[in-house]
């Protein structure tokens, strides 16, 4: 074991962990030293069942029975402890889950590859909350959506707030952040893929339409909140869908739309 008591918290072993809270600087930071934080044993279980690898733990007391196994199993990794109080004056943050790890950032997945043999796929429009994006990943794992691609401007996939809400499902869909944005639609085009934007518009289709005609391959384009898709985008898919809405409601939250195009259009 490498257990390093934490006694002072401007410790410079532990630089991974400060400022947590300073989301503009950690999306600079973090995809930059290559690194990435995932918070709470469970998540940090399924980091590691998914092939990542811990550079550092950071921990209180309370939690290290938890993740003594872990810790034993990765014998050249340091594991910080520290008190709450220290742990909070590095982070920024009260660790109510008690445990976070800093872990190398994986090398990104090449888009052919993501995209063979898939059949269904999940297309992100600046889709900047965190939490928007993490509840996406989750109803992708959960409703059989093969991969994820998400546009130059998307947030980060592996930040904390996402990995969090998405139960560590990132670490298991596979994603690609696009580089030639909204150009590469056509690459699914040529693929096989029937592109489907979620929009409201004058030529938009029910959703149940969209799923009756069973296309063998599918990419749903999901825009940013308020805004939507661009323009660009639309003028590039194949067809523009819509959820039926009741009780004169216009729209669901992203999350909950993609939840439900997801069910819809899923492989029976």
């Amino acid at each position: 074991m490498s257990i390093h008591r934490l006694v002072d918290p401007a410790d410079p072993r532990v630089s991974d962990y400060t400022s947590l809270t300073d989301t503009q600087l950690r999306r600079r930071r973090e995809p930059a030293e290559g690194l990435y934080i995932a918070e709470s044993t469970k998540v940090l279980r399924r980091a590691i069942d998914a092939g990542h690898t811990p550079r550092s733990f950071f921990l209180t007391d309370k939690w290290l029975p938890d993740l003594q196994d872990l810790v034993d199993r990765f014998p050249d990794v340091p594991a910080y402890v520290g008190t709450e109080q220290i742990l909070e004056q590095i982070t920024g943050f009260h660790l109510h889950r008690g445990a976070l790890a800093a872990m190398d950032r994986p090398k990104p997945l090449a888009l052919a590859d993501v995209v063979h043999g898939a059949r269904r796929i999940a297309v992100l429009e600046d889709i900047v909350d965190h939490t928007n994006l993490g509840a996406i990943f989750r109803s992708a794992a959960a409703l059989g959506v093969d991969a994820v691609l998400i546009s130059p401007r998307c947030a980060d996939p592996l930040y904390r707030r996402a990995i969090r809400v998405s139960m560590g499902a990132v670490f298991q869909v596979p994603w690609v952040r696009l580089t030639d944005w909204p150009a590469q639609l056509a690459d699914l085009q040529a693929a096989g893929f029937v592109v489907a934007s979620l929009a409201l518009g004058e030529r938009s289709v029910d959703l149940d339409e969209l799923s009756a005609a069973r296309h063998e391959r599918l990419a749903l384009v999901l825009g940013t909140e308020g805004d939507g898709l661009t323009q660009a985008t639309l003028d590039l898919a194949d067809h523009s869908v819509k959820i039926p809405m009741r009780a004169g409601v216009d729209s669901l939250n992203v999350a909950a739309a993609s939840a439900v195009a997801f069910w819809e259009c899923r492989i029976s």
